[in-house]
């Protein structure tokens, strides 16, 4: 019998065209497309604007989501307001269209996985909050947002510094180690983390790089970009590779 190929749903991001006289474009970044097609699955954008039953409609369709990384979330989400000068790229549609699917995915045990802005919408659609900036608001943590423009520049798969598993986590169980370099491409993080979650691992400074939930089939997210290195680092492949087995697993049973 041939392997099945889960489809996995990846929420659009709105751009701007530079070709087609500024039309406005849902997009998403082909990285992510090219990690779960290795992987052995078939991503499928979801588009914005789409209405509740719209979205849980599409919902139903796809075997499993993957939340991506991108700009900043409103800080209305998490009950807080403005309180940085360098807040960036908030798009109200995409923050509807995550949150919502996000609470359905845990809700009905879909598995997800999150990556980078995907974490953070993963404590926010469950009631926790984030540092609207963590160089601003936690001045003594490390530099973590490396695709910042400061006069140097940095490939979006330099590993910028450790991340550390918890022992009895899913993601150290996945990559069999309690440690490994990651890159760093955010300048927010979770702050107040959501009670139904675990934080399972952490850099040096004590910022959060990984959540999970427990009893859920497959729900991990990560504060770094691994869909960027995955074409050099088994490890990142290992991680949509997991994500894509239990999805068909789920699928097969």
């Amino acid at each position: 019998m041939s392997q099945s190929h889960p489809v996995i749903g990846v929420p659009c991001r709105s751009d701007i065209s530079a070709v087609y006289a500024e039309r406005v474009l849902m997009a998403q970044n082909t990285t992510y497309i090219d990690a779960i097609t290795i992987a052995g699955g078939i991503p499928i954008l979801i588009p914005l604007k789409l209405q509740k039953e719209q979205l849980e409609a599409i919902f139903e369709r796809v075997d499993g989501l993957v939340f991506t990384g991108g700009g900043d979330i409103d800080p209305t989400y998490y009950n807080e307001t403005v309180q940085v000068d360098n807040l960036d790229d908030i798009q109200p549609d995409r923050d509807r269209v995550e949150i919502a699917l996000m609470q359905m995915a845990i809700a009905k045990q879909k598995p997800f996985f999150g990556i980078c802005r995907g974490m953070q919408i993963m404590n926010v659609a469950t009631g926790g909050a984030l540092w609207q900036d963590i160089p601003q608001q936690k001045p003594d943590s490390l530099r973590h947002d490396y695709f910042r423009q400061t006069g140097q520049h940095f490939e979006r798969d330099y590993l910028a510094h450790t991340v550390v598993f918890a022992d009895d986590s899913r993601i150290a169980a996945i990559l069999q180690t309690n440690n490994m370099q990651v890159n760093s491409l955010h300048h927010q993080g979770v702050k107040s983390l959501a009670p139904t979650l675990q934080a399972v691992a952490h850099s040096e400074d004590g910022i959060i790089e990984a959540l999970e939930i427990a009893d859920h089939p497959f729900a991990l997210s990560v504060q770094w970009h691994p869909e960027e290195l995955v074409n050099h680092h088994e490890s990142a492949r290992e991680l949509f590779a997991a994500f894509v087995r239990e999805v068909r697993s789920i699928m097969e049973m």
